[in-house]
């Protein structure tokens, strides 16, 4: 690289590090965003031609739509889908180019299943389906989609008139207008109709008029980046609302509350997939990841909606409640309020593709879960350690630094079981190699972390660096696997390594390729303790518009970027996890974390954040952000503790790790120019609290992996917000500063300041919760203030629930997984709990072949009983019951017997504390995997 193109790439490193929202486009600057918002509410253009109805296989109903304004036609497709789901696709009925719709399998896991639909009613102006207890109504004129469950409309579609589908066309040049010998215009096709009256009218009718253009339509230019637009306007919009429902939640990724706002006066929350350092808070910007997904919960039900394409989005929402004007706020007041069924509309925008949406129609939240799942997948079970602690840093610096960071780790007893290499570790940041002088012995630095049974991470970034000397970006480039730009060469942009290209990861065949990179004999220096981290998949291009790709850039079967940007991220992803089950021959579980995502990238690895800050209000920021990405199905998900840029204080680091410890993806990370901030070199006082945080985590791995297997098999979200369990309690609705583990735990973490306690709302008229260190007792349906020093996170299980525990704290998981299981039973007010336990051996996929333990633990009447929830499942363990305490037993008993088939009962040893009302069973001694009880008398 010569000096002036290195000086180049450094200011615009420089200015990404440094970066404002100048750098991102706002609506008014993306014309079709500006073209489908200045649309107003009213009547729609677009009617149904009932005449052109078709049925097939009694699931799917076809019928055209007419443009009024231009005569063009669109085919509509309505179909019912197993799992109380529909469907509703339109595109262009004779398309002059094929438009962009995601392959199967790509987003979605595969071709969704039908089910039978009848048509109930039809008229010359409507026609009524019926699935279960759902019917749709489908409205010819204007043209509109009503989904009704029990008589009541749930979502409706085009009930504004918004539907604007841009339709592909040549671009013209108008014709030159003849001249009459006196010199004026003529106009022979107005004097042609009027000749030909009503008749003419009727044939010009299937003509398409030119439509008046508009900036931006055929090109478009962004600071100094041009847009050639060589297919010109293919823009899709439709309004989606939601009767009866007041909040709406999901489309990650966005730095802002979980119950999503109205956008009246602000830009919509945008979808489109970008690298924003230092990203601000509480404003719809897009952000790493996007997943078109929203839920509506009102307290009688849940639905949901997937908007099933890829390329740049924007969603604008409104709410009838939220936007009334002051003078109707007073009528409702002069009439003793108001009966008006609360209503938001929200409004979708995609720059090309088709318009796909399915509809989840519930009628609960664990509903909602399945039939996304059911669509796009579920979050594979990760390996035991995927769910542990992660230690990493841009960079550790070389081996003798790894080895020290692992043994200060041993040298203070803190627990940690994957150490992670940012870029620095590369020759030159050539990816799938190693920087000889600092890393001259990889395999043996990774054994050795391996020896403890722990694994190492390696970043392996999506560009290649131009180099024909580099083996990986020679090979990709003779096979013709790159990204091509808009003159159909190699795209060449820069990234850290300087001068890059990148694959194109659309492609499958492509994708086969990039997995073999990860064979043991390709990635030299690798061992299969090594696993894999992609970043700058965005794809993140620093001179590129708003630091990505061209749009006009050049993809599979001539696509551009901008029809599936959301996706390249996924397909890198997708590929990498491939690779890494290509060496081990199907065998183990991959590990990847991603920080692109879209719709079904939970079936591939884990997500963060992104580059977050070390603040307060990033921490805080980190709940409603992950609950969001959690109910959109990436349920493996966390946040850089600590944030990744600035210096965090030992307050804001600790209280991080506290709340890190309750995510579902740990992991600590920080800049290469932040202060090292490691756990053993805080202050002592910091120090020990942070190792008892981190500690904490390992003793509910047991819960974690439970949670995780229910979440691969049923696709509920291990991280969840409050209100998908107590559905009826509003005071829920809004809330995004506590959630819930589960059923089981209650966290709120503290992310502010100087906090010394906070205010917890326990949900649950009848519930009683516990807190997990002291068994302090709660009642349900309050808010009380909660003491919580720096000590101190306020956790608390809720009566009624059994959790599983490991109490044996060792160096990492894997040295844990013969330990015996401690299980706390924290009753309710009926003096009854639950809860199951989930085993396998925590790696392989063994357990998809029968290999695993599927446990329930019930208390009721003074009797403990555990037994096999699941007769299919089968695994030898050595795994045992060490105690069980069992809080809220209002009497002592006076015997504990243990009672195991085919054995004499045998009298346990046992505690009981009337302070506390807690009872300590010791040493049952039972293997996990026997059913057996224990009566109290």
């Amino acid at each position: 690289m010569n000096w002036l193109l290195l000086c180049v790439l450094l200011i615009s490193v420089v200015e990404i590090l440094s970066v404002s929202r100048e750098n991102f486009k706002t609506c008014d600057q993306s014309g079709f965003c500006k073209r489908h918002r200045a649309m107003q509410p009213g009547s729609s253009p677009y009617v149904v031609l009932m005449d052109s109805i078709k049925i097939f296989e009694s699931s799917t109903v076809e019928l055209q739509i007419l443009n009024t304004k231009n005569n063009v036609r669109l085919l509509l497709q309505v179909s019912a889908l197993k799992d109380n789901t529909a469907r509703v696709k339109i595109n262009e009925l004779d398309p002059i180019k094929k438009r962009y719709e995601i392959p199967v399998g790509d987003a979605l896991v595969g071709e969704p299943k039908l089910q039978n639909m009848k048509v109930l009613e039809r008229t010359d102006g409507s026609i009524t389906l019926g699935f279960e207890d759902n019917k749709i109504l489908i409205t010819s004129k204007p043209f509109r989609i009503d989904f009704i469950n029990n008589d009541e409309a749930v979502v409706s579609i085009n009930t504004q008139g918004l539907l604007k589908f841009e339709h592909y066309r040549k671009k013209e040049t108008p014709p030159a207008q003849e001249e009459t010998a006196d010199g004026q215009e003529s106009d022979t096709n107005n004097e042609e109709q009027q000749e030909g009256g009503d008749e003419a009218g009727e044939e010009n009718k299937e003509e398409t008029p030119q439509e008046e253009e508009e900036s931006g339509m055929w090109e478009e230019t962004f600071k100094n980046f041009h847009d050639s637009k060589p297919f010109g306007p293919s823009s899709v919009g439709m309004d989606v609302s939601f009767p009866g429902f007041e909040h709406v939640y999901g489309i990650p990724q966005h730095a802002d509350s979980f119950a999503l706002k109205t956008t009246k006066s602000t830009d919509p929350y945008r979808l489109f997939n970008l690298d924003v350092f230092e990203y601000e808070l509480y404003n719809p910007m897009a952000l790493y990841g996007s997943i078109p997904v929203m839920m509506a919960h009102n307290e009688k039900r849940t639905v949901g909606i997937f908007w099933h394409n890829a390329a740049e989005t924007w969603i604008d929402i409104s709410s009838n409640t939220a936007d009334k004007n002051f003078l109707s706020k007073m009528a409702d007041l002069v009439n003793g309020g108001s009966n008006e069924i609360p209503q938001t509309d929200t409004h979708w925008m995609s720059e090309s593709g088709v318009i796909d949406i399915f509809i989840m129609l519930g009628p609960s939240a664990h509903d909602v879960y399945y039939q996304y799942a059911q669509l796009t997948g579920t979050t594979n079970l990760p390996p035991l350690f995927g769910i542990s602690y992660h230690q990493c840093r841009w960079n550790y610096n070389d081996q003798e630094d790894v080895k020290n960071v692992d043994a200060n780790f041993d040298l203070y007893d803190i627990p940690y079981d994957v150490i992670w290499l940012d870029i620095e570790h590369t020759d030159g940041k050539r990816y799938f190699t190693w920087d000889g002088e600092k890393f001259p012995n990889s395999e043996e630095m990774i054994n050795n972390v391996a020896a403890k049974g722990r694994k190492m991470v390696t970043i392996v970034d999506p560009h290649l660096k131009r180099d024909d000397n580099f083996a990986v970006y020679k090979e990709a480039k003779d096979l013709d696997h790159m990204v091509k730009n808009k003159d159909g060469n190699e795209y060449d942009g820069w990234c850290w390594p300087g001068s890059s290209s990148w694959p194109d990861f659309t492609n499958p065949e492509v994708r086969r390729w990039w997995a073999t990179k990860f064979l043991l004999d390709n990635y030299k220096g690798s061992t299969p303790a090594l696993f894999t981290w992609n970043d700058m998949n965005e794809p993140s291009v620093f001179n590129g518009p708003e630091i990505t790709f061209h749009k006009d850039v050049i993809h599979m079967d001539g696509f551009e970027n901008r029809d599936m940007h959301n996706l390249y991220g996924q397909y890198v992803l997708q590929a990498t996890s491939e690779g890494l089950l290509l060496r081990s021959e199907n065998k183990e579980r991959p590990f990847v974390l991603s920080r692109a995502f879209f719709a079904g990238s939970q079936r591939y690895g884990a997500i963060w954040t992104g580059d977050n800050m070390g603040e307060w209000g990033h921490l805080k920021i980190s709940l409603p952000m992950l609950l969001s990405i959690n109910l959109a199905g990436v349920t493996f998900s966390g946040a850089d503790v600590g944030g990744f840029f600035k210096n965090p204080d030992a307050e804001l680091l600790t209280r991080w790790y506290q709340a890190g410890a309750f995510q579902p993806f740990f992991r600590a990370h920080a800049h290469i120019d932040t202060k090292r901030r490691e756990p053993y070199i805080q202050p002592e006082e910091n120090m020990k609290i942070i190792r008892q945080a981190i500690i904490a985590r390992y003793s509910y791995l047991p819960l974690w992996y439970t949670l995780f297997y229910e979440g691969e098999t049923k696709g509920i979200a291990p991280m969840r917000p409050l209100w998908v369990e107590y559905p009826a309690d509003k005071n829920t609705f809004t809330m995004d500063d506590e959630y819930l583990l589960g059923t089981s735990l209650l966290v709120k973490p503290i992310t502010e300041q100087g906090q010394t306690g906070t205010q917890v709302y326990f949900p649950g008229q009848n519930e009683l919760w516990y807190d997990v260190e002291t068994f302090k007792l709660y009642n349900g349906g309050q808010s009380v203030y909660v003491d919580a020093p720096l000590s101190k996170i306020p956790v608390f299980q809720r009566g009624g629930s059994i959790v599983p525990r490991k109490l044996r704290i060792r160096r990492s998981s894997s040295l844990m997984v013969h330990d015996p299981f401690t299980l706390i039973v924290c009753l309710d007010k009926k003096e009854s709990a639950k809860g199951n336990l989930y085993v396998d051996d925590y790696h392989s996929f063994n357990y998809r072949r029968g290999e695993y333990l599927h446990r329930e633990f019930t208390f009721d009447q003074n009797e403990f009983r555990s037994q096999s929830v699941d007769v299919h499942g089968n695994i030898s363990t050595k795994e045992w019951i060490e105690k069980i305490i069992v809080v809220g037993l209002n009497k002592e008993p006076s015997k504990a017997v243990l009672n195991v088939k085919g054995k004499e009962p045998q009298i346990l040893q046992w505690e009981y504390s009337s302070y506390d009302k807690e009872l300590i069973i010791r040493k049952p001694g039972v293997n996990i995997a026997t059913d057996f009880s224990i009566q109290l008398s």
